[in-house]
């Protein structure tokens, strides 16, 4: 009986720019913390601590690019999240750094937009959303950058808002204005995004958080138009806690005080320094744009195991669960709304999680190949990648069996695509797809969606 092949190869990567990040050398891909991945559907972005290159590995003869940010060498700034940010025909680079700082590239290398978000080393970029339909009542789309301790989000519209004027700049060659801003004193020159900012250190900081969702106000809370979003954070201290996130930073009695006290008392101390000193001389620069306040995050639980760390927190397109890997070589599947485990698994230590939707024991595949399947023919699924046993392993959800045990080469790593703004739900359904990079070939394949259980 001859082997079946689970993966399908779509392309490859190969090239002389890769020295420069290491390949070659055993284990560059999967066991270098500063090598960043981030892929597309066409494209991969690999960022070091100084540059980010840019390779298609659909097509071998594309042009690579190398995109290098002007980080601040005083304190030791580098490059620390990298993502894709996709909106129709717009496609660019998102980079975060060591010192909060949010950078927004073209694929020409071209500086779009940046801008601090917070004074704290960025750990990772998430974007995500929901589209409305029958299961869901509610549209949210969203970037949100992950810290120790701290969670900002931005919403979709925004930043798609900010690139489609930027894109209308550069089609009608606005070249005056895209120079003006390049040539500007740090980040205080460009459009400054609008975002929510919250602290989620309660139980220390975190290794990893998510915002999972849009949740109701609470019980005995004022009824207003205000969104509250739920967060899921991991970490060492507690290895799961939850947070409600509020939108209004007034709702804070201390943020309250603060926000009345202050501004009247620094006004006062300037008026009375005006008096004595006569001091009418006007600044000779702009000061840079400050963090803003946090808006207020209430703790709703938390689980401290101790020695157990929370360690890498992948969620579902939905938002409804998510997968956590610890420390001791678990996983953990949380139910995001009820914030229950309802599945784990041992013996995972080093492991990866994406979710993947498959076809299972559906005949479409073999059928019909006229009929396109829709989100209800998919069910969800979650891989499971144990670099120390070789294998990756997809489980149905919630409870379903082990659908597929794929050996993999040594030094591979699981990537997907990110999240695609704006794609109209009468738009041919395009399922989570999970793909798998080797970094001794460069090789990329994709996990098949097809899978027949025995009966």
């Amino acid at each position: 009986m001859s082997r079946r092949n689970h993966t399908t190869d779509l392309g490859c990567i190969a090239c002389d720019e890769l020295t420069d990040l290491g390949a070659g050398k055993e284990g560059w891909l999967a066991d270098n913390p500063n090598l960043l991945c981030a892929l597309d559907t066409h494209s991969l972005a690999l960022a070091d601590r100084s540059a980010v290159l840019v390779i298609g590995w659909s097509d071998p003869d594309s042009p690579r690019v190398k995109i290098r940010p002007e980080l601040s060498p005083i304190h030791g700034e580098f490059i620390s999240a990298v993502e894709w940010l996709v909106f129709d025909e717009i496609r660019v680079i998102a980079v975060g750094t060591s010192r909060g700082h949010l950078l927004i590239y073209s694929l020409n290398g071209d500086l779009i937009h940046k801008q601090i978000i917070h004074t704290a080393r960025i750990l990772r970029l998430r974007v995500r959303g929901t589209k409305k339909d029958l299961t869901t009542d509610t549209c949210a789309e969203e970037v949100c950058a992950i810290m120790p301790g701290v969670i900002a989000r931005f919403d979709g519209s925004d930043i798609q808002s900010m690139l489609y004027r930027w894109s209308q700049e550069r089609n009608s060659k606005f070249w005056d204005e895209m120079e003006r801003r390049k040539s500007g004193f740090s980040g205080s020159t460009f459009e400054q995004l609008p975002y929510q900012l919250w602290n989620v250190n309660k139980y220390g900081a975190c290794a990893d958080a998510a915002v999972t969702g849009i949740m109701p106000p609470p019980l005995m809370e004022v009824q207003s138009s205000q969104r509250y979003y739920r967060a899921i954070a991991i970490g060492e201290d507690a290895v799961i806690s939850a947070f409600r996130l509020s939108e209004d930073r007034s709702r804070s009695i201390v943020g309250a005080i603060l926000s009345k006290v202050v501004p009247v008392t620094f006004s006062t101390i300037a008026s009375f320094s005006k008096m004595i000193w006569r001091s009418d001389l006007a600044p000779t620069q702009k000061s840079e744009v400050k963090p803003q306040s946090f808006a207020r995050a209430s703790p709703l639980t938390c689980l401290k195991d101790h020695p157990r760390k929370g360690e890498k927190l992948t969620l579902s397109p939905s938002g409804t669960l998510a997968a956590i890997t610890d420390s001791l070589g678990r996983v953990l599947l949380l139910d995001t709304q009820a914030l229950v485990v309802v599945r784990l698994w041992k013996g995972y230590r080093d492991a990866s999680c994406l979710f993947m939707e498959m076809l299972v024991n559906n005949s479409l595949s073999s059928s019909s190949s006229h009929y396109e399947a829709t989100k209800s023919d998919y069910c969800l699924c979650l891989a499971i990648h144990a670099p120390r046993k070789g294998i990756i392993e997809v489980w149905q959800m919630r409870t379903g069996p082990r659908l597929l045990a794929i050996s993999c080469a040594k030094g591979s790593k699981m990537l997907q695509p990110t999240y695609r703004f704006g794609t109209s739900v009468s738009s041919p359904y395009v399922p989570l797809e999970v793909f798998l990079l080797n970094g001794d070939s460069g090789q990329i394949s994709v996990i098949n969606r097809y899978s027949q259980l025995k009966p």
